[in-house]
């Protein structure tokens, strides 16, 4: 899952980015209202959290750029603005969440899962796909109730292909939502990553299928 954090306190971007980065998310960031409206409608979010005091422009600059260019990307409003005003505003513009800081961590993590998953069509907190269950809290996944011993990046393709289990992922896709803009990735990285899940998934009666120049699919077998 790949998420766009803007704010321009760095310090806190980065302890925001920190977190994030250590539940499995790719995570870019972007101070700058002009920037981040380039960014948000050129590469592919799982989420926007979003500041409102930015430099050259406003969170509801970026808000608004986001929502014209008709993107559904989930976006969470992260500021120190409480007043009620602020917050109709915002949401009417089309934010999904608006947090007021200062905020407790947990709380914050807890809706950004709600939010990604929203953006999935996915209420539960616990994924199902025949034997194979991923719990998107404890960022485990379990096959037949056996946790699987997985790496962050292996947990997010893995992510990926079962919120669309049985259709097809474009490969552009999982390595936009998978990697972010710092991240060095070479030309097989995803290609690793895939046949680490194949190995380990092994004999459980699920397959990730190669569609040739297209992408990869999460069937049962």
């Amino acid at each position: 899952m790949r998420i766009l954090i803007v704010e321009d306190d760095r310090a806190l971007a980065s302890g925001l980015k920190r977190s994030l980065a250590s539940l499995g998310y790719a995570v870019d960031h972007e101070a700058d209202a002009a920037d981040a409206v380039g960014l948000a409608t050129r590469e592919a979010y799982n989420l926007v959290v979003l500041d409102l005091g930015l430099p050259n422009g406003s969170g509801y600059d970026v808000l608004r750029a986001i929502r014209r260019a008709g993107l559904k990307t989930p976006v969470m409003i992260l500021t120190a603005r409480d007043h009620v005003s602020e917050k109709v505003k915002a949401l009417d513009l089309g934010a999904d969440d608006y947090v007021n800081k200062p905020f407790a961590l947990a709380e914050f993590e807890a809706r950004v899962r709600a939010l990604v998953r929203r953006g999935f069509g996915v209420s539960d907190a616990l994924i199902e796909f025949g034997p194979l269950q991923f719990d998107t809290v404890q960022h485990v996944a379990r096959l037949e109730g056996t946790p699987l011993d997985l790496r962050r990046r292996e947990l997010a393709v893995l992510h990926l292909l079962l919120v669309q289990a049985g259709k097809l992922v474009p490969k552009a896709r999982l390595i936009s939502e998978v990697f972010g803009l710092d991240d060095a990735v070479g030309p097989n990285a995803l290609e690793l990553y895939i046949a680490r899940l194949r190995k380990k998934l092994g004999a459980g009666g699920l397959r990730i299928r190669t569609v040739r120049g297209l992408g990869y699919m999460l069937e049962k077998d």
